[in-house]
């Protein structure tokens, strides 16, 4: 099967968008606690919606990859994120930071629906176990960097003389947020995602047997099997312990030992992961 490379450096790149945006909570953690005046048990609603979505989309997703294609699905769930980011910068609160984070775990849910399939097409089905490790290790490459990039503009904006992207966002984001900057930064990205998406290509996909949805009645068969039950039990203790720990890394770090968040912190949020 012959390679489609720039639909296979597309699917690569959105795995490293997916993960940069995804992986950014951890960093935030300790100032959404403390601007909004947070209990942890209050707190950890956010992370919860952002993976509820995961639960909410991921078979509907499925459903519209298989009617209308990946490209259509792909393109709906940037628009989904762009959404989400600009509804958190512009509008700043913890109900909106729900919602927001909701809308952005739709439309990461929808693009890890549809991009598996493509990988598999575009890099040649002979070779997809090494195109998926790959876009693992940009996974976790992209989610080491987006808390040293948080880290970056927090200091920069701090900074008295500043310019460029930093002057933008202090003349847009409240003075005592700076954090929020990184979600216009989301924002750009997923709309520069948006313009590759439509402008590159993409090779006909032909979901294999094991890769189609299926009608609903399958999905009533798996809900009741006591393996699929433990499958999920299983995944969601791994992804409670993963985002658990990144979550309150820096927290833990600011409240227990005094270390700065923004430096301090979100290194120690960039090492783990």
């Amino acid at each position: 099967m012959t390679k489609n490379v720039s639909a296979l450096i597309l699917v690569l790149v959105i795995f490293f968008a997916i993960s940069f945006i995804t992986n950014i909570l951890g960093p935030l953690f300790p100032s959404l606690v403390n601007d909004f005046d947070l209990s942890l048990a209050v707190a950890g609603f956010l992370p919860f919606s952002f993976f509820a979505a995961y639960g909410v989309m991921s078979i509907p997703s499925g459903m519209l990859v298989d009617k209308y294609g990946e490209k259509p699905v792909m393109l709906s769930a940037f628009i989904m994120s762009a959404f989400g980011s600009f509804l958190f910068a512009l509008t700043p609160s913890f109900f909106m930071a729900m919602a927001s984070l909701f809308f952005i775990g739709t439309g990461m849910a929808m693009l890890q629906v549809a991009i598996n399939p493509l990988l598999r097409v575009a890099g040649g089905k002979e070779h997809f176990a090494f195109y998926s490790v790959m876009a693992q290790l940009l996974f976790g490459g992209a989610a080491a960097l987006s808390p040293m990039v948080y880290s970056v503009v927090v200091q920069g904006m701090a900074s008295e003389d500043v310019s460029g992207i930093f002057a933008f966002f202090q003349a847009n984001v409240p003075a005592k947020m700076t954090w929020l900057s990184m979600y216009w930064i989301f924002a750009i990205i997923s709309l520069m995602m948006l313009v590759f998406i439509y402008l590159i290509k993409l090779p006909k996909v032909t979901l294999q047997a094991d890769e189609q949805v299926g009608a609903w009645q399958i999905y009533q068969g798996l809900f009741k099997n006591k393996t699929v039950i433990l499958f999920f039990i299983g995944i969601a203790a791994y992804v409670g312990t993963e985002q658990g720990v990144a979550n309150v890394i820096s927290l833990f770090l600011s409240q227990y030992h005094g270390l700065d968040p923004v430096t301090v912190g979100a290194n120690t949020v960039s090492n783990f992961w």
